[in-house]
């Protein structure tokens, strides 16, 4: 047995990653291959691997994929455009903080998906009405923790910059935004993932595009194996956005601890 928090190798971590899809696909094959799964509530493998092709050449998916991408980038970066400043103002003042803390705190337990109805209302069902959607989901979460984090900065090194004569906007603009950028960009990674689920249940009502709009009508046909194809490309997308915000990560920012 390892040792509890005892880290691993690059090649031991990628073989254990890559293991357990290889088990989990073997377990889904045997269950439903062998006939123990009806395939009316679960397709297997090479069915999915059928109507995921079919989904791709026939049916314009790739289209509903660039329309979901482009609704979570759209509306993500949004969020980060409104909420990231925001929460450095609250982490680095503390009045700031406390007028917006108790609603933003309010704000975050809001589910999303309930607002869907109004934004119909206010928005109609065009993209303007997904984007909003993101937008709420995302933006409350990304203050309350870009606050945390700056409000949690060294004060040493707030202390040494005073010492050294920098003024009050200078300590926020060179001590605390870089001290604490690699863990907004953390957080921005976090939160770029629930953006996913977002746009999936904004795509679920009132959408003739996108993923979830693909898997709705799937459902209604009993195409299960449609609905997995559809659930395993958002989480692939996920996965290399993934991949892809920790790789720019220790790009931009090499001075973050390991």
């Amino acid at each position: 047995m390892p040792r509890p928090l005892e880290p691993v190798g690059q090649t031991a971590k990628v073989t254990l990653g890559i293991s357990f899809f290889v088990l989990f696909v073997a377990a889904w094959a045997y269950a439903t291959l062998g006939g123990y799964v009806s395939k009316t509530f679960l397709a297997d493998p090479i069915t999915m691997l059928k109507d995921g092709w079919e989904l791709l050449t026939r049916f314009g998916f790739a289209y509903d994929i660039a329309m979901t991408i482009w609704r979570v980038v759209g509306g993500f970066i949004l969020a980060a455009i409104v909420a990231v400043p925001l929460g450095i103002l609250m982490g680095a003042y503390k009045p700031v903080e406390a007028f917006f803390e108790p609603f933003v705190s309010f704000a975050r337990y809001l589910p999303a998906s309930a607002f869907v109805p109004l934004l119909i209302l206010w928005a109609g069902i065009g993209e303007t009405q997904k984007l909003l959607v993101i937008f709420i989901g995302s933006v409350f979460q990304i203050v309350l923790m870009v606050a945390v984090a700056v409000g949690q900065t060294r004060r040493d090194l707030v202390e040494a910059a005073y010492t050294l004569g920098a003024s009050p906007q200078g300590v926020v603009r060179r001590v605390l935004v870089p001290a604490n950028a690699p863990e907004i960009a953390e957080t921005l990674r976090l939160v770029l993932g629930w953006a996913w689920t977002y746009v999936i249940v904004a795509e679920f009502i009132g959408s003739s595009s996108g993923i979830g709009h693909m898997i709705i009508e799937s459902q209604a046909l009993l195409a299960t194996g449609q609905i997995i194809f559809g659930i395993i490309v958002i989480g692939l997308i996920g996965l290399i956005s993934d991949f892809l915000f920790k790789w720019l990560n220790q790009r931009l920012f090499p001075w973050r601890l390991a």
